[in-house]
């Protein structure tokens, strides 16, 4: 698989300050409703690993053109990475229990997917030659 997703540790990531370009977005908020205009950087949390909300924010922010960077942080773990491109994001943070080396080697996993995602919208058998 063609890795697009920016993988961050956790010692290599500063809080951003109150930078205006930068949106951190609460998860339970409405990606429909989120004011873009100005915004260079969208931060959406996943407060714990089992809560994905932030999957389906980042899916929906793409939907609405939003062309910058869209970054997970949080409780991020290797085995969501896949994901996390698929549905949109652009960047993510490690927890810092986590390892960038391995976390590169999960895209060597999967070398393609059948159904199409937030970058790739058409199905696999429509791409394919």
């Amino acid at each position: 698989m063609n890795r697009t997703l920016t993988i961050l540790s956790a010692q290599d990531f500063s809080e951003p300050g109150t930078e205006p370009d930068v949106l951190r977005v609460a998860n339970d908020a409405d990606a429909a409703e989120v004011a873009l205009e100005g915004v260079r950087v969208v931060e959406l949390n996943f407060p714990k690993f089992s809560d994905g909300r932030a999957f389906s924010q980042a899916f929906l922010l793409r939907r609405r053109g939003f062309q910058g960077e869209i970054r997970a942080v949080g409780d991020v773990l290797i085995d969501q990475l896949v994901q996390m491109q698929r549905t949109g994001f652009s960047s993510a943070v490690l927890r810092a229990d986590q390892d960038v080396a391995h976390a590169q080697r999960q895209f060597d996993r999967f070398a393609a997917f059948y159904q199409g995602d937030a970058q790739q919208r058409q199905p696999h058998f429509r791409t394919a030659a």
